[in-house]
């Protein structure tokens, strides 16, 4: 009875939409590692189900869900037993990839959305750079590790400092003569890109705008439009910008929300 609920498709939406709710109804909770006990609840079978499906496009045999079942208990046994010890402190891959599975989280729905028609034509309409066939920059930019230094080096460019002596360097120039959108969008991001969008040429050094490498300030020079494609020829490029786009925002609305509820103090 458990393992046919534990297949039920309407299971799985359910979980996906608990995990979604739980993560912007944070209430603080912390797993107890020194808990001896563990329930392999209809919630944990369903999950597990769900996982096999997604890989192996067929629910797990009954067979199967008894094994996928003895390793997730195998790695919850050894995940508390390393929370015991204290394994999981001062480790900054294990705290990347948490970091990461809470962003997984809260970009899951917009994963998977389907936009309707109109959605993609207002999409379309209100970004039309970005999918303008000829559409080129022409701009400078600073690459930073972390949003915090691009702040303070866009304070000392306000303030008359030369741009060319800060930044870190990066495997890009650090000027683009008459770049394609696509191209922008292909290296930097699309995160980046849509950034870069909304700048206005005549406002100088700007930022940071986040990309796949980090943080970066921008000064746009020069913006050429293009000639903007009917949407049932660009269909797919437009519902994927919009999809990564959509995830982007959720996944930094989320992390606004849980930031609020922390009180942060950075010694000086």
């Amino acid at each position: 009875m458990i393992r046919n609920w534990a297949r039920d498709p309407l299971v799985h939406f359910l979980i996906a939409g608990a995990l979604l709710f739980a993560l912007f109804a944070w209430r603080g909770e912390e797993a107890d590692p020194e808990s001896r006990s563990i329930d392999v609840n209809r919630e944990v079978q369903a999950s597990l189900a769900l996982q096999f499906e997604t890989m192996m496009q067929r629910p797990p045999t009954d067979a199967e869900l008894d094994g996928l079942i003895e390793r997730w208990l195998r790695d919850e046994v050894l995940y508390r037993e390393a929370l015991r010890l204290g394994l999981d402190r001062d480790d900054a891959v294990v705290r990347r990839r948490l970091a990461k599975k809470m962003d997984a989280l809260a970009s899951a729905q917009a994963e998977t959305a389907v936009p309707s028609e109109a959605v993609l034509r207002a999409w379309l309409a209100d970004n039309p750079e970005r999918f303008a066939r000829g559409a080129s920059v022409s701009f400078d930019q600073l690459y930073f590790a972390d949003e915090a230094a691009a702040r303070a080096a866009l304070g000392q460019l306000q303030s008359g400092a030369d741009w060319r002596g800060l930044g870190k360097p990066l495997s890009v120039p650090a000027s683009q003569e008459q770049a394609a959108m696509r191209a922008v969008t292909e290296r930097y991001g699309r995160q980046f890109a849509a950034g870069l969008a909304q700048l206005d040429a005549a406002d100088g050094w700007q930022g940071p705008l986040a990309s796949g490498f980090g943080w970066h300030l921008v000064h746009l020079r020069s913006r050429e439009q293009g000639a903007v494609p009917p949407l049932a020829d660009i269909r797919k490029r437009v519902e994927d910008d919009w999809r990564g786009a959509t995830m982007s925002t959720r996944t930094e609305a989320a992390y606004r929300l849980l930031r609020g509820a922390y009180r942060v103090e950075i010694a000086e």
